[in-house]
């Protein structure tokens, strides 16, 4: 689950990393409002957080500008007030929750494995291709019935490429959404990745993972006709 935290307490927002990537999330972070929309409108997320009172563009607005552009990507606002207008006003903009500082990271992981659920429609937040079954939620992945233990960058990576059966993501549009910096042309980091996962899918004939020769990876759209999530 990929989650973006705009938040500007650098105490907090260092806590809330930690313990949300400790239970398998990806989270990118920034501490400015304008950057916060910037990252919402031009990578693609599970969730946000969005402290309401950030530099910039407040998390109210970011909410706004969202909904009116038809986002429907899950939002849980936070804030130190606790003033029942504030609640009303960011849940009738679309928020689909909403937290109070101080509040341990434990509910967070819990409300955003809750909006997660509610969004996708599916018990347990499914992406399918073929026989393989990745569970968003659990971060169970099983192939033709096994279980396959990824890491969980692997995941990540996995996840990505599933949410788009049949389109090619090149190398630099899969360092920026899955480790989240600029593609070094010198680099081999996604091929190894991709290997690692060829090899723990059992996907050695490339039946699953596609290589797109000169640009990137792709999940085969024969392999997945269907795909919730």
């Amino acid at each position: 689950m990929k989650v973006l935290l705009v938040e500007d307490d650098g105490k907090l927002s260092g806590l809330v990393r930690k313990g949300l990537e400790a239970r398998g999330f990806v989270v990118d972070h920034c501490e400015n409002g304008d950057d916060g929309l910037l990252l919402a409108t031009t990578r693609v997320y599970d969730a946000l957080v969005l402290d309401i009172m950030v530099p910039g563009r407040d998390g109210l607005s970011i909410l706004r500008q969202l909904r009116e552009r038809g986002a429907t990507v899950p939002i849980i606002l936070v804030t130190a007030r606790s003033a029942l207008d504030e609640r009303l006003d960011g849940l009738r903009l679309g928020a689909d929750d909403y937290l109070t500082k101080p509040f341990y990271v434990e509910e967070l992981a819990a409300r955003l494995q809750a909006v997660l659920r509610r969004t996708v429609g599916a018990p347990a937040g499914m992406l399918e291709a073929g026989d393989l079954h990745v569970n968003l939620l659990t971060r169970e992945v099983r192939r033709a019935g096994g279980a396959v233990e990824l890491t969980a960058r692997e995941f990540a990576l996995l996840a990505y490429l599933l949410r788009s059966p049949g389109r090619t993501f090149t190398r630099a549009q899969i360092c920026e959404q899955v480790w989240n910096y600029h593609f070094d042309p010198g680099t081999n980091l996604v091929d190894v990745y991709v290997q690692h996962l060829r090899k723990k899918l059992g996907d050695a004939d490339q039946t699953l993972i596609e290589t797109v020769r000169g640009v990137g990876y792709r999940i085969r759209a024969e392999t997945a006709p269907s795909a919730s999530g």
